[in-house]
């Protein structure tokens, strides 16, 4: 059962809504009030900090104080969060930042219905083997949704934003409902052209330390030995980018991850191997192209050139995405406000 809201609003003359009595949010399952507030009330401290309203707590009462518009964000995020209690799962900084983005971007809905912010609405969860995965900002949901209505999906901006790992999450969960019969994550071995003669070791190990990061998106979706099952028997493929030349994809899930080290050349290449019933991801930060200066990146010419096309979609995310630690969102800001024009990216 959703939370009971009580809601007295009051209008000045000019019909505009004022700060009024408290709002009164009243939850069934006082089991879950403890985890919902937590301890020593940290998590309203928290919601407050980031809402600018007044929450306090009496018996299974909870009064929302503050601006109209910010009280109608705060009781979304808090019934979104206990939601995810109800679920099973658990509430922690993170969650709580990503209730709060969530639904500033998402007015109240009629009771009982969703809100287009809701960060459980069915269509925006990837349902994974640890816990349902939800977005944590406007733009992860948006680019969930991009990834299962859109055979081609680009997804730019920093790092921390949830870029690949969503897409990984979005293949595993396609490959288990048998959607898709294999997956293939595919990047640029080496910055600026893939050059593997001069590493130490067989090929496996010249490419695996490229390859690092999809290995372990993977391993937090499935148990270790399903990784291993399906890397040994062809479900999985993990491989540099040369390897895709010549080859037709067909029912799977692509995902080309660092794609702003690609030359347009490879990134044509790649594009070109969408075969039937697949669907492609091409994910990259445009801030941090290592290619040489005269080269050009494979994915802002993809951008320039296919952004207007019908039947592919593209996420732009900005630093307010970034979901590692709030010392590196502060770190990514930095970077930009020093060199505005560098990325090209629009985040």
């Amino acid at each position: 059962m959703t939370p009971v809201s009580k809601t007295p609003r009051k209008r000045n003359g000019a019909g505009v809504e004022t700060e009024t009595a408290p709002r009164q949010l009243h939850f069934d399952d006082n089991t879950l009030q403890p985890l919902l507030f937590g301890e020593h009330d940290r998590n309203l401290a928290r919601l407050e900090q980031l809402l600018g309203v007044r929450l306090a707590s009496r018996g299974d009462c909870l009064s929302i104080s503050g601006p109209p518009e910010d009280v109608d964000i705060a009781e979304l995020a808090l019934i979104a969060l206990y939601e995810r209690l109800r679920e099973g799962l658990e509430v922690g900084d993170g969650e709580i930042d990503a209730a709060a983005r969530m639904a500033a971007k998402a007015p109240m809905t009629v009771a009982g219905g969703k809100s287009a912010g809701d960060p459980h609405a069915d269509d925006i969860v990837i349902r994974a083997r640890k816990a349902p995965i939800s977005p944590r900002s406007p733009n992860q949901a948006a680019y969930i949704r991009a990834l299962r209505g859109y055979e081609l999906v680009f997804a730019t901006g920093p790092a921390g934003t949830g870029k690949t790992y969503l897409a990984v999450a979005m293949a595993v969960s396609l490959l288990q409902e048998g959607r898709v019969d294999r997956i293939i994550l595919s990047r640029p071995a080496v910055e600026a052209g893939e050059r593997l003669g001069f590493l130490p070791g067989d090929l496996r190990e010249k490419v695996d330390p490229y390859l690092r990061p999809l290995y372990d998106a993977l391993y937090d979706m499935l148990p270790a030995q399903q990784v291993i099952g399906r890397l040994s028997n062809g479900e999985i493929e993990v491989a540099p980018l040369a390897f895709m030349r010549g080859r037709t994809l067909a029912n799977s899930f692509v995902i080309l991850d660092e794609a702003q080290n690609t030359t347009p050349v490879q990134m044509k290449m790649f594009l070109t191997r969408l075969g039937e019933n697949s669907r492609m991801v091409v994910t990259g930060d445009l801030s941090q192209v290592d290619l040489p200066a005269q080269q050009g990146s494979g994915l802002r010419d993809a951008t320039d050139l296919l952004s207007h096309m019908d039947g592919l979609a593209f996420v732009r995310f900005t630093n307010r995405d970034v979901m590692r630690h709030s010392l590196v969102t502060r770190i990514v800001r930095a970077y930009e406000a020093r060199e505005p024009n560098k990325d090209g990216s629009g985040g």
